[in-house]
C-alpha cells in the first residue's frame, strides 16, 4: 500500500480518523488522527508502503513501539497502540502540539543559553529513565524531540534503540544521522549510554551555536570528523556562552567513552551547576582544552580537543571505519587530497548496500503460515500455539465484561488469515470486567444510593450498622467513594439504623448521685428538678420514661428530686407533763420519743426534765423529738433503833 494523503478523512484500522499530515521520514509518515474509542488525538505514525514488506524495516518499527511502550515518563513521549492494517504496520502514540529542536532551531537559530540548558536537561531526564531500564536510543538529534508551548521536551523514535550495548552496523551500513554519531557509531562499534550522551552534547551544541560541530558533504566524511577532528568550543562561535558551559560541551564529546560524562545524572548535574552560576565538577574541570594538530584537525586550524587530565596520559583517536589515518595525511608533508579517499569510502558503502538489496530480491518469496483461532484460550495456551506455528505472539490487555480475566477475546489478524512465517499475531487478553469509579453516595437515601451505583454497573448490598443521627441515611461504602471497581462487583452501603437503644434503670427512691451515675452507666442523660416534697432531701421521687423503658441511647430522662420536708420550730416542753408535751409536739407535725429518767423528788414525777432538740429551733417536720420524764421512786420507810442498857451488878 502507497502511504498518502488519501488516507486523510478515512477511518483507519476501523479506530483512527486520520486528520491531517503531521510529516515524512524516510522510513514512515505521521498523521494527526482522533482515536474513536478513546476520544483523544493521536498521532499515527505508519510504515511506508514501500517499506511494508521489508523485514528489517518492520523489526525496526516493532522495536520502536516496544522500546517506548516500555518508558512512561512525562519526557518521552507515550505510546498507545501498535499493530498492523491495510498491508502495513503503525505506530500510535502520545500527540504533542509543538514543534521538533530543528525546526525550533532552523526557524529561530540558536537558543536563549538558559533555555537550551533548560532544554538539555529535559532530554537527559528522559535518557537516564531508558537507560536505568536498560535501552540505548542510540539516534539522539533535535528531529527526534518534541517541545510543546510551554516548553516541555518529549524525546520520540526509539526506532533503532536496543538494550544494552550493542554493534551500531545493520546490514552492513551505518544507522544514524551523520552529523549526530558518536566515534564509536561511526566505527561500526559497540555503544552505551554514553553514545547517548555524545549525541546530547551535539544537540546542545547546536542550541547554543546554531551549527552542528562537524559537517561534510557526506555522511562518510562527516563521520570521519567525529573519529578525528575536535569541535571548536561553544564560545567561539558564541562569545556569551560561559566557559562553564564550553567545559560541559567540550566533556560530553569526548572521542573516548571514557572521557565523557559516564552517566546521565552526571552531565545534568553539571548543567544544574552551570544554570546557577556555580562551578562544574571537578573531573569536568580537569579536562584540558588543547589545540589539534592541523593534520588531524582537517577542518579547522583552530580545532580543539578534550584531553583527560594531566594524570592521566593521552588515549589514541580511533582510526576511521574503511581508511586509516596513515592513508590521508602524511607527517611533516604537505597535506593529500582527501576527496579520494571519501570517494572510494561512499563506493564501498554503497557495494554493501546494493549487495544487500539484491540478496534480498533473490531471495523468493516469503513462507505463510495460516492464523489460528486463539480467542476464548488462556493467555499462556494461545502464545504457545502461536509460537507453534512460527509466529511471534503480541500481547495487550484490556478490559471485558464477556471474558474472564487472563482469556483471550479478541485477535488480530482473524483466524484464517495468513502472515508471513515469523509474523506477529496480536492477542487482547481480558483484565476482567472495566472498572468504574464508585461515586459518592454519604449522606444519601439508601433507595437513592442504590439507584446510583446500580445505574453504573454495580451491585450495591444494604448493611445496617448502629448509629447515626437519622436512621436510612449511608455512612460509607466498600469500596471507598473515588475507588475503582470492576463493574458488576458488589459494593457493600452502610446505612445508619439509628442511635443505639438503651433500657431505662429503676432510679426511684435512689439519691440524685445514685440516679446519675445509674443513668449515665445506661447511656442516658439525667436531668434532674427539684420539688417541695415529705420525701428525705434529694431523693428521687419519680422519673420519665418510666423503669423499664426502651429508650435511644444519648436520650434524656427525667428525674424530680426531693428538697426534703418542711422545717418548723420544736415546741419547748420542758416542765410539762408528759401527756402536754406529746400532744404539743404531735400537734407541731413531730413523733415524740418518751425516756424514763429518775427524780428524787416526788413533784418532778411524770414531768419532762430535757427535750432533743430543743424547744424553739428548727426541725425537719415529721422527725423525732426525745423528751425524758421524771420519774419518782421512793425509798423504803425510816426505822428507830432502841438500846437497851443492861447493868450488872455484882
Amino acid at each position: 500500500m502507497a502511504v498518502s494523503d488519501s488516507l486523510i478523512d478515512t477511518l483507519f484500522d476501523g479506530r483512527y480518523r486520520i486528520q491531517r499530515k503531521l510529516g515524512a521520514g524516510g522510513m514512515a509518515d505521521v498523521y494527526l488522527a482522533e482515536d474513536q474509542e478513546l476520544g483523544r488525538r493521536v498521532a499515527i505514525k505508519i510504515l511506508n508502503g514501500r517499506h511494508a514488506n521489508d523485514d528489517q524495516f518492520i523489526e525496526r518499527f516493532r522495536r520502536e513501539a516496544k522500546n517506548a511502550a516500555a518508558l512512561n515518563h512525562p519526557n518521552i513521549v507515550s505510546i498507545y497502540d501498535r499493530g498492523e492494517a491495510e498491508d502495513t504496520y503503525y505506530i500510535a502514540m502520545e500527540f504533542l502540539d509543538g514543534r521538533t529542536l530543528k525546526e525550533l532551531v532552523v526557524s529561530r537559530g540558536a537558543a536563549p543559553i538558559n533555555v537550551a540548558i533548560e532544554y538539555a536537561r529535559q532530554i537527559l531526564s528522559a535518557l537516564r529513565f531508558a537507560h536505568r531500564h536498560g535501552i540505548v536510543h542510540r539516534d539522539i538529534k533535535p528531529h527526534n524531540v518534541l517541545v510543546d508551548a510551554e516548553g516541555r521536551v518529549k524525546v520520540t523514535d526509539f526506532g533503532i534503540a536496543r538494550a544494552g550495548t550493542s554493534q551500531m552496523t545493520e546490514t552492513g551500513s551505518i544507522v544514524g544521522t551523520a552529523q549526530y554519531l558518536s566515534p564509536e557509531q561511526a566505527r561500526g562499534g559497540e555503544v552505551d549510554p554514553r553514545s547517548d550522551l555524545y549525541s546530547l552534547g551535539v544537540v546542545l551544541y547546536e542550541l547554543l551555536t546554531g551549527k552542528t560541530p562537524f559537517d561534510g558533504e557526506t555522511p562518510v566524511e562527516i563521520a570521519m570528523k567525529h573519529l578525528s577532528n575536535a569541535p571548536k568550543p561553544p564560545s567561539k562561535l558564541r562569545p556569551d556562552v560561559p566557559p562553564e558551559l564550553d567545559k560541559v560541551v567540550l566533556r560530553a564529546l569526548a572521542k573516548d567513552p571514557n572521557d565523557r560524562y559516564q552517566s546521565a545524572d552526571e552531565m545534568e548535574a553539571d548543567l544544574e551547576r552551570v544554570a546557577r552560576g556555580a562551578p562544574v565538577s571537578a573531573a569536568t574541570a580537569a579536562t584540558q582544552i588543547i589545540p589539534v594538530p592541523a593534520a588531524v584537525a582537517a577542518d579547522s586550524t583552530s580545532a580543539t580537543m578534550i584531553a583527560p587530565p594531566p594524570s592521566a596520559p593521552p588515549r589514541a583517536v580511533p582510526p576511521p571505519p574503511v581508511v586509516t589515518e596513515e592513508e590521508y595525511t602524511e607527517p611533516g608533508g604537505p597535506e593529500r587530497p582527501l576527496w579520494p579517499w571519501l570517494l572510494a569510502a561512499v563506493f564501498v558503502i554503497a557495494a554493501a548496500i546494493a549487495g544487500f538489496f539484491v540478496w534480498h530480491e533473490l531471495s523468493g518469496s516469503k513462507v505463510k503460515e495460516p492464523v489460528a483461532l486463539y480467542i476464548n484460550e488462556k493467555q499462556a495456551q494461545a502464545e504457545q500455539q502461536i509460537r507453534a506455528a512460527h509466529l511471534v505472539p503480541l500481547v495487550k490487555k484490556g478490559p471485558s465484561e464477556k471474558y474472564k480475566k487472563g482469556i483471550v477475546f479478541k485477535q488480530n489478524p482473524d483466524p484464517g488469515s495468513k502472515v508471513d512465517k515469523g509474523g506477529t499475531v496480536t492477542i487482547f487478553v481480558s483484565t476482567g470486567p472495566p472498572k468504574v469509579t464508585v461515586p459518592t453516595v454519604k449522606g444519601k437515601t439508601w433507595s437513592d444510593a442504590q439507584q446510583e451505583l446500580s445505574d453504573l454497573g454495580f451491585k450495591p448490598e444494604e448493611h445496617f450498622v448502629p448509629g447515626g443521627k437519622t436512621k436510612g441515611i449511608v455512612t460509607a461504602t466498600d469500596p471507598p467513594a473515588g475507588t475503582a471497581a470492576p463493574k458488576g462487583s458488589t459494593v457493600r452501603v452502610n446505612v445508619a439504623s439509628g442511635p443505639a437503644p438503651a433500657t431505662v434503670p429503676n432510679v426511684v427512691g435512689d439519691s440524685l448521685a445514685q440516679a446519675i451515675s445509674a443513668l449515665r452507666t445506661a447511656g442516658l442523660n439525667p436531668n434532674p428538678t427539684i420539688v417541695p416534697s415529705d420525701a428525705p432531701q434529694n431523693q428521687v421521687i419519680h422519673q420519665n420514661p418510666a423503669p423499664g423503658t426502651r429508650a435511644t441511647k444519648g436520650s434524656t430522662v427525667d428525674l424530680q428530686v426531693s428538697n426534703g420536708p418542711p422545717q418548723v420550730s420544736v415546741p419547748t416542753v420542758v416542765g410539762e407533763t408528759a401527756q402536754q408535751a406529746v400532744t404539743a409536739l404531735q400537734a407541731a407535725g413531730f413523733i415524740v420519743s418518751q425516756q424514763p429518767v429518775s427524780v428524787s423528788s416526788a413533784d418532778q414525777d411524770g414531768i419532762v426534765q430535757s427535750q432533743n432538740p430543743d424547744g424553739g429551733t428548727s426541725a425537719t417536720k415529721g422527725s423525732t423529738v426525745t423528751i425524758e420524764v421524771g420519774q419518782f421512786s421512793p425509798g423504803p420507810p425510816t426505822t428507830s433503833t432502841t438500846t437497851t442498857t443492861t447493868t450488872t451488878t455484882g
